[in-house]
């Protein structure tokens, strides 16, 4: 039943309303039901699933005005709601001869025509139309159509449209709002830029069109340009916390992190902590190796979106960059706890174990990374390097096999080789080894510091790369 406040003093209460109608509908006598009234009929039936009555008021209604436009929109609108299609569309029929102008009767139509995927009819009754209009209305056409674009995914034409519209109506707030998103997805930055420095050269106080001129600027790599157009879209509304955002970005991408920790900072003070941001003066601070701060926002960014294994990995980069290895231990733990597929949490986790001289729960997380990615190279590596300093030597060659298997030939799995033959006491294998991977590629030598730096310094391999140094 509806309140009482929502009837003006025009009208009956929706008691005396459905007395009313109950008359009319066995032949009674009865007051005059008004316009106005029918609509609230017609809403109250449909919001008690009273089809039937629903139904007979939209008839009652049409008949005992049979002039009024809106009686007929009502009408059709409930048939269109019933996806009784065919029907509203012959009520849009009689609708437009009464009034053939009525843009509510033409966004209706075509809605019909959307919902029977009958997009281009949709397109061609809006198109017929807008040029019979001006101002918003033509406006608000043309955003109907860009939005049936949308739906046929052509949307080079949705771009196009909004075009159109911002260029007879440049300060049209709902075509600035779209237009710059379709611009980055259609890949027309630099249009856009060309279209949005005229409006800001005719409008220089509309922050909405510095916005999407700075965002152009962006999307191109322009970065100085764009913070100089975010700087006249904040200048005109300093609340304007999108521009924060994204002059924040650009000035991470300029490296320039001080200008960025600012900016974000007064995003938080407009708007209710987000994690991306949070995440972002993080990664900030820990670029100034501020690694305690850097957590400090880590940890906020964690605590509003506890399921993003990143915030969590991050957090554990900035302990093993101050070799905290059993702090960053825990947090790659927890990483790993939600992403259990993610080769660079095993590989985190086990170089901090190996730093911490535990190579064989080192191994276990190295074996993880082995079979989740077997076609990366650098994950052999660190197997095969924390093999050998567990003495593991004939499983180390085993695997070197096996990776060759998956990676192809590569010149460091040769130099592993001759390290892992010498210290099984084989010296001259491995001297043939060593001499092969420096016929190979001799900028591979680090591989030997990789897996043991010893071992440029021992007598069987020393004389080997000093003699290739005085024959090179």
């Amino acid at each position: 039943m509806f309140d009482d406040d929502f009837f003006d003093d025009d009208f009956r209460d929706m008691d005396n309303l459905l007395i009313e109608f109950h008359k009319l509908k066995n032949g009674d006598a009865h007051d005059l039901i008004q316009e106005e009234e029918f609509e609230l009929l017609i809403d109250y039936f449909d919001s008690q699933n009273d089809r039937e009555n629903a139904q007979l008021a939209c008839e009652y209604a049409t008949t005992l005005y049979p002039f009024s436009a809106s009686m007929y929109l009502c009408k059709a609108e409930w048939l269109f709601n019933q996806k009784k299609y065919g029907q509203a569309l012959k009520v849009m029929d009689q609708l437009r001869q009464i009034d053939p102008n009525n843009i509510e009767a033409l966004f209706l139509e075509s809605d019909i025509y959307i919902e029977q995927n009958r997009h281009e009819e949709a397109i061609v009754l809006l198109k017929r139309a807008v040029e019979n209009y001006s101002g918003n209305e033509k406006s608000d056409i043309l955003l109907e159509i860009s939005e049936v674009y949308d739906e046929l995914e052509e949307f080079d034409k949705v771009y196009e449209t909004l075009k159109r519209i911002l260029k007879e109506d440049a300060e049209n707030e709902e075509a600035l709002m779209r237009i710059c998103f379709w611009a980055e997805l259609t890949n027309n930055q630099e249009d856009s830029i060309a279209l949005h420095q005229e409006i800001t050269d005719e409008f220089p106080f509309n922050a909405t069109a510095w916005y999407n001129l700075g965002v152009a600027f962006q999307g191109i790599d322009l970065f100085e340009e764009a913070i100089d157009a975010y700087d006249y879209c904040l200048a005109i509304d300093d609340k304007y916390e999108y521009a924060y955002r994204n002059q924040g970005d650009a000035f991470i991408q300029l490296k320039q992190f001080d200008k960025a920790i600012e900016v974000l900072e007064t995003h938080l003070t407009l708007t209710k902590p987000e994690d991306i941001i949070l995440e972002a003066l993080g990664y900030c601070w820990e670029k100034q190796k501020q690694f305690a701060k850097a957590r400090v926002y880590y940890r906020q960014a964690s605590q509003l979106n506890p399921k993003d294994d990143q915030i969590f990995f991050k957090i554990g980069e900035t302990y093993t960059k101050e070799s905290q290895w059993e702090k960053a231990i825990k947090a790659y733990s927890v990483a790993l706890h939600i992403n259990k597929n993610n080769v660079a949490y095993c590989m985190a986790l086990g170089n901090c174990l190996m730093e911490l001289n535990s190579e064989k729960e080192a191994l276990v997380c190295y074996l993880n990374a082995v079979q989740l990615r077997p076609d990366i190279k650098s994950t052999w590596q660190a197997l095969v390097k924390a093999m050998y300093a567990t003495n593991y030597l004939d499983e180390a060659l085993a695997q070197l096999i096996i990776a060759e298997e998956h990676c192809g030939h590569k010149t460091e799995f040769v130099f592993y080789k001759a390290a892992i033959l010498l210290a099984k006491g084989k010296t001259k294998d491995a001297v043939l080894y060593l001499e092969q991977a420096l016929l190979e590629n001799p900028k591979k030598v680090t591989a030997l510091r990789f897996i043991d730096a010893e071992l440029m310094h021992h007598p069987a391999f020393a004389d080997v790369l000093i003699q290739y140094k005085k024959g090179k």
